[in-house]
């Protein structure tokens, strides 16, 4: 927010994603906020047209959300989380990418077309700067399919952006120690 209102007004979960739209509506969520953000850029092929292909955009912004991002990465991003929690969630979750490989073997992306599930995946997968302990090498689709992404030049400007923001994270943390 670019201005001193209380963010747990806009979200009482006080956690991003939450998106006002021009209509005031407040959506949360990831997955119903990249969904929104395709229906909006329809034009652009970033979202599923209706049906099967609709529903295997859900479940792969699903699997995203709950299995790598809340299941696997969140758990290994804390700071404060114990080892034993974090050796727990990798023995638990590393099968996801495994899942996660073998879909990915042979395809360029998740669907048959770029769309915000690949977004959503690649900045999920982009974590794993942070995460040393999961190693891509085990999961060649994975990794390739990471380092494709990378290279989109939409993509490789929201990483570069989002880089800096990281580095400037990380000097005000060292900072406030």
């Amino acid at each position: 927010m670019k201005d001193d209102s209380d963010f747990y007004a806009v979200n009482p979960l006080g956690y991003v994603p939450v998106v006002r739209t021009d209509d005031g509506v407040v959506l949360t969520e990831n997955s119903a906020i990249l969904q929104y953000v395709a229906e909006q850029l329809s034009a652009s092929g970033i979202g599923a047209r209706p049906g099967i292909e609709r529903s295997k955009l859900q479940q792969w912004l699903c699997f995203i959300g709950t299995e790598l991002h809340k299941g696997l990465f969140t758990p290994l991003l804390g700071k404060n989380v114990p080892a034993e929690v974090k050796s727990y969630t990798l023995e638990k979750y590393l099968s996801r990418l495994d899942y996660l490989d073998k879909h990915l073997k042979g395809r360029e992306f998740l669907l048959d077309h770029f769309s915000v599930a690949d977004a959503y995946l690649t900045t999920v997968l982009n974590w794993s700067i942070a995460t040393p302990m999961i190693d891509f090498a085990k999961y060649p689709a994975v990794k390739d399919y990471l380092e494709r992404m990378k290279r989109r030049p939409a993509v490789a400007k929201a990483l570069a952006e989002e880089f800096e923001l990281y580095k400037a994270e990380i000097a005000r943390h060292k900072q406030a120690a």
